[in-house]
């Protein structure tokens, strides 16, 4: 049974394109019957069609009328929820930084229902653009003259989650994959890519390691600019009090989001979540994911300091970036698409190393699977996959491998 795990060959094109095919289709049908069995803005639960999008729009809706500051008063901002969405909307928080205002606020400017599409179809753009762009700056760019490259980029179960959720993966996925392709021949482009992560800065906190670990100076030089230009533009816009809001808002997404799980420690991929879920104390979990993030820093240090393929250093980044973080939500696992991209293209044109097939597909197929079995096994797969295949691809990368550094 190990050596059919080992090789895998059971994964072939043929399964892949059948089952991707299949889900692709599940997706368009589910989501038909989402948007045709609904009431006016809300699904048959009475929630918001594209659920989590509805409090960008709430905080759009809110800088569009001259109150920046609402998005960062709970109470406030779910009285603009129920009178956009009616009195029995469910609560959803809005956790951002101000610089997502410049997104929600334009977004605010249209009705509801064509403010959703445009967002999901812009992002969904991108996020294809930018895979794109990677697998070409890979190391098997004849991976694009197959279309099916395609099918497996929109039958991501993630997309799917993402869609039905109004959620910002795509985003975060398009400028990961951006960053990563333009890493080599457009340093610059690459930090502007990687600054704009701040958005959503849980995502960004191992980026600079591994632009340090390889003297890439041009990079993190344009990323710390980008992140200073972009936190200037947010005070000569929307002024000093909505950061101010921002960081008295923090107490609260720690503690719903974190300390109390209030949206289910089921939906979160992260060793934090797992250790909630079998009954840690508060501190223990927070000590155990330190452990997991510094571990994710020291591997990506490690990885990206080794002569390995910059295909495999770009997909230990991504992988440890999503360890590296306790709040991540299975819908945040888009941030994998790159990562994925990357083991196919590198296997497809050197070869696949033992397990390494099997990893990508795991890699493929856990965004479907890891809510349903963190709720009936308490086990978030998302994060034991990530951090397995994590393991899996960095002891490729042992201590005698480890060279100085070249600058960029």
């Amino acid at each position: 049974m190990f050596s059919e795990l080992r090789e895998s060959a059971f994964i072939t094109k043929e399964r892949v394109t059948l089952w991707s095919a299949a889900l692709l289709l599940a997706y368009v049908v589910a989501t038909a019957y989402l948007f045709g069995s609904a009431h006016g803005l809300t699904d048959y639960h009475g929630r918001p069609l594209g659920t989590d999008f509805a409090d960008v729009y709430t905080a759009g809706h809110s800088v569009l009328h001259g109150d920046v500051v609402a998005p960062y008063s709970p109470a406030q901002h779910y009285r603009n929820e129920q009178a956009l969405f009616g009195a029995k909307v469910p609560f959803y928080g809005w956790h951002y930084p101000p610089y997502f205002l410049f997104v929600a606020a334009p977004l605010a400017r249209l009705p509801y229902i064509p403010s959703l599409a445009v967002w999901q179809i812009a992002t969904s753009a991108l996020y294809l653009a930018a895979l794109w762009w990677l697998l070409r700056t890979g190391p098997k760019p004849q991976v694009l003259n197959d279309p099916r490259w395609i099918l497996l980029a929109l039958a991501f179960p993630a997309v799917f989650m993402n869609i039905t959720h109004g959620q910002n993966g795509f985003l975060t996925a398009a400028l990961l994959a951006g960053a990563l392709a333009a890493c080599n021949s457009r340093p610059i482009l690459s930090g502007i890519l990687f600054g704009l992560m701040v958005y959503k800065p849980q995502f960004g906190l191992l980026v600079p390691i591994a632009l340090f670990a390889e003297s890439r100076w041009k990079t993190i030089i344009a990323a710390a600019v980008t992140v200073a230009a972009t936190t200037v533009l947010t005070f000569a816009v929307f002024g000093a009090d909505v950061w101010s809001a921002f960081y008295h808002s923090l107490a609260f997404t720690r503690a719903a989001a974190l300390d109390e799980g209030a949206a289910g420690y089921f939906k979160m991929q992260s060793v934090f979540a797992w250790a909630r879920m079998w009954g840690s104390p508060l501190l223990v979990a927070y000590i155990l994911q330190s452990l997991m993030t510094l571990g994710a820093g020291v591997l990506v240090y490690r990885t990206w300091r080794s002569d390995a393929s910059f295909a495999r250093k770009a997909a230990v980044l991504c992988l440890g970036s999503v360890l590296a973080t306790p709040y991540c939500y299975d819908y945040d696992l888009m941030a994998l698409a790159p990562a994925i991209a990357l083991l196919i293209s590198d296997g497809l044109g050197n070869g696949f190393r033992p397990y390494e097939r099997l990893a990508a597909a795991m890699l493929w197929s856990v965004p479907i699977l890891a809510r349903p079995v963190a709720q009936w096994s308490s086990l978030p797969l998302g994060a034991i996959v990530c951090l397995g295949t994590l393991l899996l691809l960095t002891r490729r990368a042992p201590a005698q491998n480890l060279k100085a550094a070249a600058p960029a």
